[in-house]
């Protein structure tokens, strides 16, 4: 017998690594099975491996993840054990391919709903069209919250069948948005175990959505907010912690290597304050596979913490030995599993797979219904807008120069000149992967709704010089991520790494010309840094506000205003700082 209880203060849930024996007060233990996921931003058909696998061996080509065979893979890896879970760790929406965000993400729910998700702790991009359609996704029905039409393929949304948890976001009556945390029971009697998942959300959030769609949120600190719903859970007998966090670590190691080398990020300051009673940390945002066994870290602290990459290109498959007499957990193993798809040849034959990874087979319910979004997104996603020069990658160091981002900005300026436009300012962030066009040059919209797909409008404001230049200093405050702009034709800056704070920025030209800090200037961004996003809090102090196109339609109209549309050059932004 399996019960899923839901509370409403705080929960958090974590994940394990490594395998931890201990004396067990009960002869058989019980085996249970958590599937961990995270970050799959509604990428229901297969890409392309792209993360640090360790090695030397280049696996980008091999084809992973997408709905059908994430089903699969899930299926298999749960069925090792009679009480299993799946528990997500954000993102499961919002940043999505269009073949997913054309309907507002209603076909990734319904992958989860069949796949079977236990939990999701809510992620920063599942505020992306703001809390109102968030709380539409977890609820169901067709109201309208969002720019595009809901239930379009579908007569109806039932929603997701799965709880939303996100212990530290307060609403302003100080009750939580959604429940903090659920508790699950399996079996009964003397071998029944319970098991408490704690959901959180990046205290990041508001500085990485539009800040509408946060309106009246509090997000509150995370490791505080674990550790006042531990000793609750352990009260209500609860047998395993898990806490689910969208937050995340970046290591020097391989997927499956549990040494933590290297660990960085936002998360590692969490974790070393977390409630040692923790049993499992399952985590995400940051994209990247690992299982780290925390007790290298710090020994006082014997959880895992796990991340299963992005967009379903990996599972972790948890495994918990619990002692239902004493009430704990007394072993401890994951790995996380490379989810290798098919791939087909021009003729349609299956290509062999690569050797190094298990081989899935798609689920036929999931892979029909997928198909059925696939269809009615196919006349959208594949109409031509034009041609471009050739490739345009994104910029993978968020400090890189890249003409994708010159060229997004020259069309964001293209796009406001009836605003009095002289500037356009892009962050490298919002820039979601390459503009990769056909071999005659040919872009569709599908390719440039990847590139931008958050549905962004164009702004353009009044700045005086100097806000100009301290705007351009806070790339480098410490605050939010370090993130250089792409900027349009004719603005110009340098900066060095090696002066202080405050004074970084060592040159800001318009039109060849130095900014006269008394002037003023007429900038455009997107809508989601208008009000700070970012970090970037002086686009706040912008006057006269005019609100313009999408982002998505300037860039359209750039790329068709020319037969060819010629790719920017690098230069716009230089790096002065010394190289060792």
């Amino acid at each position: 017998m399996i019960r899923n209880l839901i509370a409403l203060p705080a929960v958090l849930a974590i994940s394990a690594c490594a395998t931890i024996p201990t004396t067990p007060d009960s002869a058989e233990p019980v085996t249970l099975r958590i599937i961990g996921i995270n970050d799959f931003h509604g990428n229901l058909e297969p890409l392309r491996l792209r993360t640090m696998l360790g090695g030397k061996e280049d696996y980008s080509n091999v084809p992973v993840g997408g709905a059908a065979y994430l089903a699969s893979a899930i299926a298999k890896y749960r069925a090792q054990a009679a009480d299993s879970m799946v528990i997500s760790a954000g993102d499961m929406i919002g940043a999505s391919p269009l073949i997913s965000s054309l309907f507002l993400d209603e076909p990734a729910i319904g992958v989860m709903n069949r796949i079977g998700v236990t939990y999701n702790a809510v992620g920063n991009h599942e505020f992306d069209r703001g809390s109102q359609e968030l709380l539409r996704i977890q609820n169901g029905g067709c109201e309208k919250f969002a720019l595009r039409e809901p239930c379009q393929v579908e007569a109806s949304f039932p929603g997701a069948n799965f709880p939303f948890l996100s212990a530290n976001v307060v609403q302003e009556d100080g009750s939580t948005l959604f429940p903090a945390y659920g508790i699950t029971r399996f079996g009964s009697g003397p071998n029944a175990i319970s098991v408490g998942v704690i959901g959180l959300t990046t205290v990041e959030t508001p500085n990485l959505v539009t800040a509408s769609g946060v309106d009246g949120l509090t997000f509150t600190d995370e490791a505080d907010t674990i550790n006042a719903l531990v000793p609750q859970l352990k009260d209500q007998g609860v047998d395993v912690i898990v806490v689910s966090i969208h937050q995340g670590l970046y290591t020097e190691v391989g997927y499956n290597d549990q040494s933590c080398s290297g660990v960085s990020g936002e998360l590692l300051g969490i974790l070393k304050r977390v409630d040692p009673r923790v049993d499992l940390v399952i985590s995400g945002h940051t994209h990247r596979a690992y299982i780290c066994y925390f007790a290298n870290i710090d020994p006082t602290r014997q959880f895992l913490v796990t991340s299963a990459g992005y967009g379903s290109t990996f599972l972790t498959d948890v495994a918990l030995e619990v002692d239902p007499v004493g009430g704990r957990v007394v072993s401890k193993s994951a790995n996380n599993i490379a989810i290798q798809s098919e791939a087909r040849g021009e003729d349609g034959e299956l290509l062999p797979s690569n050797a190094a990874f298990e081989q899935f087979t798609p689920d036929p319910e999931i892979a029909a219904y997928v198909a059925r979004y696939a269809d009615a997104s196919r006349e959208a996603a594949g109409r031509k807008i034009g041609s471009i020069s050739g490739p345009a990658p994104k910029a993978w160091q968020a400090t890189e120069e890249s003409a994708l981002g010159n060229l997004i900005a020259d069309a964001q300026l293209a796009g406001t000149k009836a605003a009095g436009a002289q500037i356009a300012l892009m962050n490298n962030s919002g820039i979601r992967t390459d503009l990769e066009p056909a071999a005659d040059g040919t872009v569709t919209f599908e390719e440039i709704y990847a590139v931008q797909p958050f549905g962004n409008t164009l702004v353009t404001k009044t700045f005086t010089g100097q806000q100009i230049t301290e705007l351009l200093e806070q790339q480098f405050d410490g605050v939010g991520i370090l993130q250089t702009f792409s900027v349009s034709d004719g603005f110009d800056f340098s900066y060095d790494m090696t002066q202080p704070m405050g004074q970084r920025i060592r040159s800001v030209t318009l039109n060849g010309k130095p900014l006269n800090m008394a002037v003023n200037y007429r900038v455009t961004m997107n809508s989601f840094l208008a009000p700070g996003g970012d970090g970037f809090t002086i686009f706040e102090e912008g006057a006269d506000p005019v609100i313009g196109p999408t982002d998505l339609d300037a860039m359209e109209e750039w790329i068709a205003a020319v037969s060819i549309r010629q790719l920017p050059a690098i230069g716009r932004t230089t790096d002065l700082t010394p190289k060792s």
